[in-house]
């Protein structure tokens, strides 16, 4: 990995202020100018990764930064100073800072927001991505984050359903209002209430004062309910009303409370099955099924996977004290060739322990957690005995060997579709359609094993 090259633009007077050095060692290669007039010289004769602005807004030395920028388009930029006023707030923006940092800022928290802003021309919202699969999702985004229309994100663990909740709320009409996350999986069924709905004053034991719920919270922005799947049948009833007619009321409340939110839903669970199994009600899933947008998972993107090593390697390098500058081929072999049953999740726990065991300045195939060496088949693509001369067709092979896994898994269920899609960690839904389109014909007695 290449180290960030940064213009540091530094008028500070007291070296111990500077961030000349602690950039240093945190890995990146800073060229320090001390005034607006040589920044702009060096930007004229050489390429950037970035510029950092550590002035005195108000002072000399930032005169004309206001169209140093001028022909810099996607630059990422930080500016760090004392708090500005709000004339100043507004110059910065105009001026094409796209980050603020209040002085004394740490040189990871500069890098962080350099690098939070370059990730954005390789994904969408700070999302990273350039993989088919992902395109696909941010044009869906892009399509419906202005609606607001009820949205379910479905994928398995790990795959960043909340950050396709997070951009449609930021990149739509209702990102300047509050984005409210709640987790129904982690909140016991009997507090899930209280939270969604908030409680009145001696609505029940400890009850010591009025709380308002997440909805009430929400107003004039998202509430995001992540692993919808956990939540009770009788909290489904009364989520069903909500989403009917955005009003609800507190507990041991008798006034009936408006609010105007957006619902974005997401679940690693196939809700259809769900349905079948009645543990989720029918007319739920049709109201929060409006939208339905899949994240797809890790071993699906493949074009995606050197991108965000490099992302983690960044954020991982600094926070850890290492300086990570490239990774062993054979590493990024095994990495590409995994099938990552925990998804990017997964990813970003590997690339942190890889940086912290890193005995120098490379991740190496020692680095490896032993799953990766132990367990070849998983961790390295299957190899060809030879290419033939005249080639083959890549996406031929490829469903080739997803074929024959997916026979394998169905053989290992006893031809039980749900057990296989747990096996492969894909919706039964994604299953069917796969099984569908390689012309796998399912078991005879399909109400037998669904």
């Amino acid at each position: 990995m290449t180290p960030l090259s940064i213009l540091l633009l530094d008028d500070a007077s007291d070296p111990s202020l500077s961030l000349l050095e602690p950039l240093r060692q945190e890995g990146a290669r800073p060229t320090l100018v001390r005034s607006v007039a040589a920044a702009r010289e060096e930007l004229a004769g050489e390429r950037f990764d970035g510029l950092v602005a550590h002035l005195d807004f108000a002072g000399d030395a930032a005169a004309g930064f206001d169209t140093l920028l001028t022909g810099q388009a996607g630059m990422p930029v930080v500016a760090v100073a004392r708090r500005p006023t709000v004339a100043e707030a507004v110059a910065l923006t105009r001026a094409g800072v796209a980050a603020y940092l209040e002085a004394p800022a740490a040189a990871v928290e500069v890098l962080a927001a350099l690098i939070g802003q370059a990730g954005e021309t390789t994904g969408y919202a700070n999302i990273i991505g350039v993989s088919p699969p992902m395109q696909k999702v941010f044009s869906l985004i892009a399509r419906v984050c202005d609606a607001d229309t009820t949205v379910l994100v479905r994928g398995e663990s790990g795959t960043g359903k909340e950050l396709i909740a997070q951009a449609l709320h930021y990149q739509g009409a209702r990102g300047r209002g509050p984005f409210v996350p709640v987790n129904c999986g982690a909140i016991p069924g009997e507090l899930l209430e209280s939270e969604l709905f908030g409680h009145e004053k001696g609505a029940f034991t400890h009850a010591i004062r009025t709380r308002l719920g997440r909805f009430e919270l929400a107003n004039g922005g998202t509430v995001f309910l992540d692993e919808i799947s956990e939540m009770s049948p009788m909290l489904q009833v009364k989520l069903l009303r909500v989403l009917q007619e955005r009003r609800f009321e507190r507990i041991g409340g008798t006034k009936t409370i408006a609010s105007d939110f957006r619902i974005v839903a997401a679940t690693n669970r196939d809700l259809e099955e769900e349905v079948r199994k009645g543990t989720f009600r029918e007319d739920l899933y049709y109201r929060l099924n409006v939208i339905p947008i899949e994240a797809p998972p890790l071993r699906e993107r493949g074009e995606d996977i050197g991108l965000l090593v490099d992302h983690f390697i960044a954020r991982f390098t600094g926070v850890k004290g290492k300086h990570i500058v490239r990774v062993a081929p054979e590493v990024m072999a095994r990495l590409r060739g995994y099938l990552w049953p925990g998804n990017v999740r997964e990813l970003e726990n590997v690339i942190e322990r890889m940086v912290i065991l890193a005995m120098g300045d490379e991740l190496t195939v020692e680095d490896l957690p032993e799953r990766f060496l132990d367990q070849p088949g998983e961790a390295a693509p299957a190899e060809v005995a030879a290419i033939p001369e005249e080639g083959f067709v890549l996406s031929e092979r490829v469903a080739e060997f997803e074929k024959r896994l997916i026979l394998q898994a169905l053989a290992q269920a006893d031809g039980v579709k749900n057990r296989a899609a747990k096996l492969l960690n894909v919706n039964r839904t994604t299953l069917i359609e796969k099984m569908k389109r390689y012309e796998i014909a399912g078991p005879a007695d399909d109400a037998a094993g669904p």
